[in-house]
């Protein structure tokens, strides 16, 4: 009898995990649904390789898409970085101790920061108190600190996850403590470390209030990093506010979308490769 209703109770739970999936899948496709159906018909090739015109509601959204890779580019050389080596340390390096517990804490918690209180920081930190332009730069930093606990955290545990046998080779053919880490850990780790990347740029390439409070909304490309732009985010954001074209404010969604599905697919690819090698 207590097999039978163990085996009811387990029944019962995976079909609510079943149906918690169905409806999570079922809530995204009908959101890609609906953005390609309204804005795959404004995509042509004079929409995605030319300038806004007139009020900037019509034409193409081109700087506004090179403004987005720009930025985004930008602060993963800012972040990942310095991410990655407070992972190493921690994980690697660190006595864990009351200290490191902080230092996790501490990044647990800026990972949870709305956006739009990153952007009132970034605005008031980089811009007021340091005096740089709204820029590619400003609101490169302001994202690089969005990004920054997303990547170390998944570091840390993709380093912590790699198994120790694999340490006590490397030291069994005397290897120091950095050639382990450098040559094997993190090799071993990489396929995690990029999904940590893809975490971190994903949110980082659709963020709008971050970057409408530090880049500003220039149209124009940016050159160098001290030059304003428009991210696409804050382009469909006008485009949906002022209501004055919305065609091409849901072609601007199905860009955003096809261009975040384009950096995973990458991102995953090279995840792949790196595993292919270690195999």
């Amino acid at each position: 009898m207590s097999l039978k209703r163990d085996q009811m109770v387990n029944n019962f739970a995976l079909s609510l995990f079943w149906i918690a999936a169905g409806i999570t899948v079922a809530a995204l496709f009908t959101i890609i649904i609906y953005v390609v159906v309204r804005g795959i018909g404004v995509i042509t090739p004079t929409f995605v390789f030319t300038w806004p015109h007139g009020v900037n509601a019509e034409g193409g959204i081109f700087p506004t898409i090179i403004s987005s890779i720009y930025v985004t580019g930008l602060a993963m050389l800012i972040a990942t970085p310095i991410a990655v080596l407070a992972a190493v340390y921690l994980a690697e390096y660190a006595k864990q101790g009351i200290a490191v517990k902080i230092i996790r804490f501490a990044a647990d918690s800026l990972a949870s920061v709305p956006s739009i209180v990153m952007g009132l920081f970034g605005f008031a930190f980089f811009i007021e108190a340091f005096g740089l332009p709204l820029s590619m730069l400003s609101a490169a930093l302001a994202l690089s600190l969005l990004m920054l606990p997303i990547i170390m955290r998944t570091t840390e545990e993709a380093i912590r996850g790699v198994a120790r046998y694999i340490r006590w080779g490397s030291y069994g053919m005397g290897a120091t403590k950095w050639q382990t880490v450098s040559r094997v850990v993190i090799p071993a780790a990489m396929p995690r470390i990029i999904t940590g990347l893809i975490l971190a740029m994903g949110r980082a390439i659709g963020e709008t209030a971050v970057v409408f409070y530090t880049m500003g909304q220039a149209i124009n490309l940016p050159a160098i990093p001290t030059d304003s732009g428009r991210a696409m985010p804050i382009h469909l954001y006008l485009l949906a506010v002022e209501g004055i074209n919305m065609p091409a404010a849901y072609g601007t969604a199905f860009l955003l979308m096809a261009l975040i599905f384009i950096f995973n697919l990458i991102a995953r690819l090279i995840a792949r490769r790196y595993k292919k090698l270690q195999e």
